[in-house]
């Protein structure tokens, strides 16, 4: 027996064990250790590398996924590898007599996992048939572990383009969006796009709760992109909230969940992807809503306002810039 191989071996499966179930399974938490490092770490090479370039920056979630697939079935194959290796005479050639070298312990592991039947090796003794059935149940877990949850990432970026369309479908800019809203008296048809954006926008929460790895999904057109699109929505909700007379506001309501769905976004955001920005953004301008024939407070009491969500502003412009994008046109100064 070795005993350095067989605690490396077990070393290598618990940590691809720890960190797929982190990721996968544990929904209220970040990704494991090891992915989470992996994800940032290759994030801001593509932004270092790729920052100007769109379309291939746009190929980081894909890589993303694949490189932690990869990490884990190679920690899978490793660990068992070295676990074999730690018994001298964990399997018998049965086709030439000598001893079993390295590559046909990874040969041997390898069709294991991936349950491909017997090969020219057999565990020799009842400990190590134990351990093959356990290698090839860790394959098969793997397996269906994995087509699981890529399908579940892949519906959950879908779900997230989604939300950004639906904000860029009111406009593409806070100003607009309460212009077209404006009928003359009031914002009434806006409650219920609001409501549906809302709830849009807590699940995508709780995907980012769950996937993690949603966070790197890149898309170039701004129409899809969520970081842009829930700026936009958070100044339309600000200047609705701080901005528009009192008594031409939609219903109370309907804003404050909205405002809510945003804070709880940016906090589940803030823990380990997001941080605020040192300045915030450009103050929205009231005066194309004043050329629209929209009643709003004065400036003075609209600047000393807006000072309230200052810290909610920076977190916004923190979040568009981790996802490698500037402050959109929102109808700043």
């Amino acid at each position: 027996m070795n005993p350095i191989y067989l605690v490396v071996g077990v070393a290598c499966l618990l940590s691809a064990v720890i960190d797929m179930l982190w990721t996968t399974l544990w929904v209220d938490g970040r990704a494991g250790p090891l992915t989470s490092r992996l994800m940032s770490g290759t994030w801001k090479l593509f932004r270092r590398a790729f920052g100007e370039r769109p379309r291939v920056l746009s190929l980081s979630g894909p890589v993303l996924l694949v490189f932690g697939l990869a990490t884990w079935i190679g920690l899978l194959w490793g660990g068992w590898t070295f676990l074999f290796a730690g018994g001298e005479e964990s399997l018998l050639d049965t086709r030439n007599a000598g001893p079993i070298s390295w590559a046909e312990r990874f040969y041997f592991v390898g069709y294991s996992i991936f349950t491909m039947g017997n090969g020219d090796f057999t565990p020799n003794g009842a400990i190590w048939q134990v351990a093959t059935a356990f290698t090839t149940a860790s394959g098969m877990f793997f397996v269906t572990l994995s087509v699981t949850y890529v399908l579940n990432v892949l519906s959950a970026v879908t779900q997230k383009r989604s939300l950004a369309s639906s904000v860029h479908g009111l406009g593409e800019r806070s100003t607009d969006i309460l212009e077209a809203s404006w009928d003359g008296d009031s914002f009434e048809g806006l409650d219920v796009p609001l409501n549906l954006i809302a709830t849009q926008l807590d699940t995508l929460t709780a995907n980012h709760k769950a996937y993690p790895i949603l966070h790197y999904f890149f898309t170039p057109e701004t129409s899809q992109a969520p970081a842009t699109n829930v700026a936009v929505l958070d100044e339309t909700l600000t200047l609705l909230r701080f901005g528009v007379d009192p008594e031409c506001r939609p219903s109370e309501p309907a804003v404050t969940q909205a405002r809510s769905s945003v804070r709880t976004y940016l906090d589940t955001l803030e823990d380990g992807f997001v941080g605020p920005a040192s300045q915030p953004p450009p103050a929205p301008d009231l005066e194309p809503l004043r050329d629209g024939g929209i009643p709003t407070v004065s400036d003075g009491e609209f600047s000393d306002s807006i000072a309230e969500v200052d810290e909610r502003r920076r977190f916004l412009l923190g979040l568009v810039e981790s996802d490698a994008r500037r402050w959109p046109d929102t109808g700043g100064r």
